[in-house]
């Protein structure tokens, strides 16, 4: 079995076993053998079970009288949660999530940066500028993962739109996962200047150049995409 740091034994027979349901080594409906499970990752009974459960509270698995635990089908899995996310993403022949992240991005976040150049205030530019100026220095990849997450988080709190701000917590989560793929090796010179594009649009309050600034930044997230699919069919 392969090991996962920071993971236990029943943390890592989760993460073999999810890994294989969402990347379709097991089909959806099909039984899982919990004796034929313990005997390929060499566990006991007892921590089949347990990363069963975890699975189930994921949405992956189901347990019935005289069927067992089957795979449940992919529109009932948490397909929010970051486990599956992340199993997703590595999935080198599964960009669909990607692209549906996309597409709810490009419709939240450029109505979300008129808004924000609209209603901000001088605290809300202070935080972007500055989430921006920890950035210039450094160039590792974990700061600008979270600077990337705060910065828009922080944009669509600029908006001052208690529904828009909620829209972004879900985002982050699948841009989490997407930005350990794009960021993996740091890429400071390509974040820094559509991100700072959309801070002087919304410092200057310029709500057609906001909306402008963020279209154009996800369309340099879709090159990056692009990349890693482009990796996936090497």
């Amino acid at each position: 079995m392969s090991v996962y740091p920071g993971r236990g034994v029943h943390g890592q027979v989760v993460e073999a076993i999810g890994r294989r349901i969402v990347h379709g080594q097991e089909a959806q409906g099909s039984t899982l053998d919990v004796d034929a499970l313990e005997i390929t990752y060499d566990v006991s009974k007892t921590v089949v079970r347990e990363a069963l459960k975890v699975l189930a509270a994921k949405g992956l698995v189901d347990a019935r009288p005289r069927r067992g635990t089957f795979v449940r089908p992919r529109s009932e899995w948490s397909l929010l949660d970051p486990d599956l996310l992340r199993w997703q993403f590595e999935d080198p022949t599964g960009t669909r999530l990607l692209d549906d992240l996309y597409e709810v991005r490009i419709i939240v976040e450029p109505a979300g940066a008129r808004l924000a150049a609209t209603r901000r205030t001088e605290e809300d530019v202070e935080r972007l500028a500055a989430t921006l100026a920890a950035v210039e220095e450094t160039s590792g990849a974990k700061e600008i993962i979270e600077a990337d997450l705060a910065f828009h988080r922080q944009l669509l709190e600029a908006s001052h739109n208690e529904l828009l701000i909620r829209m972004e917590y879900i985002i982050e989560t699948g841009l989490r996962a997407r930005d350990l793929l794009v960021h993996a090796e740091g890429h400071q010179d390509d974040f820094l200047p559509p991100h700072q594009a959309v801070l002087d649009a919304v410092r200057a309050s310029d709500t057609d150049g906001a909306e402008r600034a963020m279209l154009n930044l996800l369309e340099q997230a879709a090159k990056d995409e692009q990349q890693i699919k482009n990796r996936g069919r090497e």
